[in-house]
C-alpha cells in the first residue's frame, strides 16, 4: 500500500517500510527472544547518547513522551526539600510546569519569549538569586518554534551549585549530536517516534545511576515509578513491569540498526540540516517569514509566519495534504504561523517536492 502522504511533523514522523514491517511479528512479553531485543535497545540507546554504561542506564516507559517527562519530574523530585527550576519558552516547557503543579511540587518558572533561545546569563542570574534550587529542567529542542536551546552552556552552571539536571531532547536525541558523557547531566529524556525514526508507544530516560538510586520512593504514581521501572529491568533483563508495546519495541529495533547504517547521528543530523536548509531557503524565496533568528534555529522544525492577514491555513494544510504532504499548526501564541518538520525518512528532494506544491498553491491563490 502507498503511503497517502508524507509527514512533516516533528513526530511521528514518517519512517522507513522496513520500520513498519518490522511490526508484523507478535511477541510474548515474557518470551526471551523480546526480552533480548529490549535489553538490545536499552544498551544502544545508551551509545546513541554517549552515555557510558558505567555511569548511566536507559529505563523504557510506556506511552509518549510527556509520560517519560512526567515520570522523571515525578521520581526524581522527592516529596520534601526539593525545589526545582524549569527555563520556559515554548509550550514544552511550560508543560513540564504544568506537571510540577499537577504533583504539588515547589517550582520557579523562568520564562522567555517564545521566539527566543533560553539565556544562560539570565539562569546564572535566577540561579544566583535562588540558591534553595536542588533541580533543574528544559527543553534541548523547543518545537514550538524549532529553537535548539544551549544546553552545554547551561550544564556547567548547574555542575557547579550541585544541582539536578533534567534535559527534555525529546526531540533531539538522535537527529543532533550531543554528549551525555560531556554535558554530566543527570536525566535526559527522549522518545521512540522521535529522530530515530521508530513509531509511538514508548519513551526512554537516560539516567544518572547515583542520582536515581536515591529516588526510591518518591515517584507519585505507580505506573510512572522510574526507579521502580528501573529495578524491574535490572533484576529481570529485558522485563518491563507491566505489558510493553511489543511491536514498537521490535519497530524502534529496526529503527535503531537504520540509523546506524546511515551512519549514526552525525550523518542523520546532516541530512535533517539539509533539509532544513533547503526549506527555509525555498520558504523564504515564496515570500514566507521566519518566526525565529537562523541563529537559534534547530535542524528539526521550522515556523513560519502568516503571510498575510487573511491567510487561510486550513485551506493550505488540505491542499497540501491532497498533494502528498503534512504539515503542523502553529504553536506559538503571539503570532499567527505555522511549522513544517525536516526530520523522519525526509531527504532534500522531497523538500524541494513540497516547495513546488506551495508555488503552485501560491500561484492558484493569486488567480482567483
Amino acid at each position: 500500500m502507498k503511503q497517502p502522504y508524507l509527514l512533516l511533523t516533528p513526530g511521528p514522523l514518517s519512517t522507513t517500510a522496513t520500520v513498519k514491517a518490522a511490526m508484523q511479528i507478535d511477541y510474548c512479553t515474557w518470551d526471551q527472544d523480546y526480552r533480548n531485543i529490549t535489553e538490545s535497545v536499552r544498551s544502544q540507546l545508551l551509545a546513541v547518547a554517549q552515555a557510558s554504561p558505567e555511569r548511566y542506564t536507559s529505563i523504557l516507559i510506556q506511552g509518549s513522551g510527556s509520560y517519560g517527562v512526567e515520570a522523571t519530574i515525578g521520581t526524581a523530585i522527592p516529596p520534601e526539600g526539593a525545589l526545582l527550576m524549569i527555563a520556559i519558552n515554548g509550550a514544552y516547557g511550560q508543560r513540564i510546569s504544568d506537571i510540577a503543579a499537577y504533583y504539588q511540587i515547589p517550582h520557579i518558572d523562568i520564562c522567555f519569549d517564545e521566539d527566543q533561545a533560553v539565556d544562560p546569563a539570565r539562569i546564572a542570574q535566577a540561579l544566583d538569586a535562588h540558591p534553595e534550587v536542588t533541580h533543574f529542567a528544559m527543553i534541548h529542542s523547543e518545537t514550538t518554534t524549532g529553537i535548539l536551546n544551549p544546553i552545554d552552556q547551561i550544564m556547567p552552571l548547574l555542575k557547579a551549585r550541585h544541582i539536578i539536571s533534567i534535559i527534555d531532547a525529546m526531540s533531539s536525541l538522535g537527529g543532533v549530536p550531543l554528549s551525555v558523557d560531556q554535558l554530566g547531566c543527570d536525566y535526559l529524556i527522549s522518545s521512540a517516534n522521535k529522530c530515530i525514526q521508530g513509531v509511538p508507544g514508548f519513551a526512554f530516560v537516560i539516567a544518572n545511576r547515583q542520582q536515581l538510586a536515591q529516588t526510591a520512593g518518591n515517584a507519585r504514581s505507580l505506573c510512572l515509578d522510574l526507579y521502580d521501572q528501573w529495578q524491574t529491568m535490572t533484576k529481570f533483563p529485558g522485563k518491563w513491569r507491566f505489558t510493553s508495546p511489543t511491536h514498537v519495541v521490535h519497530a524502534f529495533s529496526q529503527a535503531l540498526k537504520e540509523l546506524a547504517l546511515e551512519g549514526g547521528v552525525t550523518k542523520r543530523y546532516q541530512r535533517y540540516r539539509e533539509n532544513q536548509e533547503v526549506l527555509s531557503t525555498g520558504m523564504q524565496q515564496l515570500g514566507f517569514t521566519l518566526v525565529i533568528q537562523p541563529a537559534v534555529q534547530g535542524p528539526i522544525i521550522t515556523s513560519f509566519k502568516y503571510p498575510t492577514p487573511t491567510f487561510d491555513f486550513p485551506h493550505f494544510y488540505q491542499f497540501l495534504k491532497a498533494h502528498g504532504f503534512v504539515i503542523y499548526p502553529g504553536k506559538v501564541t503571539t503570532t499567527p504561523s505555522f511549522r513544517i518538520g525536516s526530520i523522519g525518512d525526509v531527504t532534500p528532494s522531497d523538500i524541494k517536492q513540497l516547495l513546488t506544491v506551495i508555488a503552485t498553491y501560491q500561484h492558484q491563490a493569486s488567480s482567483h
